[in-house]
């Protein structure tokens, strides 16, 4: 281990720290020095479990050999490519191999960096497909209260935590958001998808009836809501919407960076639910979240209405300089090689039972107030302390880490997704840290 990996920095000042209580955590640095599998390394040196994947993103667990080879090879063959008007294999190749494992009739892929970028570019495909039929005035987009959509103006917009938006002023014009689907009163405790709340689907007739549907161009919803604390959608929620955009010619948008890539115990969350979106948006998972990266997944029928006019002519002015970049598409290959040897793309639907009880054995714990599982994430809602919102669920992150186990805090949520490599051993392990940080936390 180098030197530099074994201290902390004598200066923490200059790097302003993403989502991220600068003061707090300057005052008392949490620093992760080097990762293998299912856990990180400390700066002092201890073992701390990794029960969120990182950030939702290392699905294959961490340092795998067949990713890191390809990163070092591929770094040394060929370092940087341009994406416009230039192109290189390896990039056509995972695009394939992504169709291959993507829902039927999503055959292609347009390549970004992060999934904000993706949803920027899935609204922007969105909006430009309309105009392409001739159908200009669908402009609108609609989102949903509490769905998180990345951190661009577009994801703001048709995002709905309030953290995110107030600070902004006022965002994209022409953007409309349907209730969430978190109904406590009647789905408290449930285990997997709950029963009640499907009609919640039907605000989106509302919203046509107000504004035409001549005028909406999209709807974009998160399967499951991630990070705004694991929202799973009722039984028959996703279908009512799908028959809705249907319906009126509205493109259905699906934010899979969180669900993508086996967190539900499918490829995706289209599968798992049985719902084709028109566009699928992805990242995290795809290069394990080693390097940078997103695929945007669209219908070949979104796909072919741009292919029209002169040859020589761009067809859709949009893209980023790293798109397709060739160290991230060699770690994209090498992360669905590695998914594929060990069957990580459907082990959640193995794990899940085990998870799920898991899980519910914590709903007598001190504070525990609502617990939700599918595939192989979790969330333990706790009560707020009056007039301090998101206190407790802070104050139960800082002593996990001290303990030993890396949790994810969304206000007053505990949020899990571990690697989908873990063990049953490993399961019972994570939430034992839960449990006795729970029993500590004021």
């Amino acid at each position: 281990m180098s030197n530099r990996l074994k201290v902390t920095p004598n200066d923490l000042s200059a790097f302003w720290m993403p989502f991220t209580a600068n003061r707090q955590f300057k005052q008392a640095p949490r620093m992760l020095v080097s990762a293998k599998d299912m856990h990180y390394t400390s700066s002092d040196g201890r073992k701390i479990m990794d029960g969120t994947a990182g950030l939702w993103c290392v699905n294959a667990g961490h340092c795998r050999p067949k990713i890191t080879e390809a990163i070092q090879n591929q770094a040394a063959e060929l370092d940087y490519a341009p994406a416009f008007q230039m192109g290189h294999p390896i990039a056509f190749e995972l695009a394939n191999r992504l169709v291959d494992i993507a829902p039927k009739g999503m055959d292609h892929v347009f390549f970004t960096n992060s999934g904000s970028e993706s949803v920027e570019t899935s609204l922007k495909m969105a909006l430009a497909y309309h105009r392409a039929r001739g159908e200009g005035s669908r402009t609108r987009l609609i989102g949903r209260e509490r769905g998180y959509h990345g951190v661009n103006f577009g994801g703001i917009s048709v995002g709905g935590i309030v953290s995110n938006r107030k600070m902004f002023g006022t965002l994209l014009s022409g953007v409309d958001h349907m209730p969430h689907t978190h109904l406590p009163e009647k789905n408290t405790f449930t285990r997997g998808v709950p029963e009640h709340g499907a009609e919640l689907a039907d605000e989106l007739e509302r919203i046509v009836t107000l504004h035409d549907a001549s005028t909406i161009a999209a709807v974009i919803v998160e399967p499951v809501a991630g990070s705004t604390g694991v929202l799973i959608p009722p039984k028959g929620y996703l279908q009512r919407l799908r028959a809705i955009c249907d319906k009126h010619g509205i493109l259905l948008i699906f934010d899979e960076v969180i669900t993508g890539f086996g967190r539900l115990g499918t490829p995706f969350a289209a599968d798992y639910f049985g719902v084709i979106p028109d566009i699928m948006v992805t990242a995290k998972g795809v290069s394990n979240g080693v390097i940078p990266m997103g695929a945007v997944f669209v219908k070949k029928e979104i796909h072919d209405a741009f292919m029209n006019g002169p040859e020589h002519m761009i067809e859709f002015f949009h893209g980023y300089t790293y798109s397709g970049n060739p160290i991230a598409s060699a770690a994209a290959l090498a992360t669905l090689e590695t998914y594929k040897d060990e069957g990580l793309l459907t082990r959640g639907e193995e794990l899940a039972p085990y998870w799920e009880d898991a899980l519910h054995s914590l709903k007598d714990e001190p504070h525990v107030i609502d617990i939700r599982n599918i595939g192989l994430v979790g969330a333990i809602e706790l009560e707020p302390i009056a007039g301090a919102p998101a206190k407790r669920a802070f104050q139960a992150f800082v002593k996990a880490f001290e303990r030993g186990a890396l949790i994810r805090t969304t206000g007053d949520i505990i949020a899990l997704s571990p690697p989908l490599i873990i063990s049953r051993g490993q399961i019972d392990e994570l939430i034992d840290h839960v449990r006795e940080v729970l029993r500590m936390v004021d």
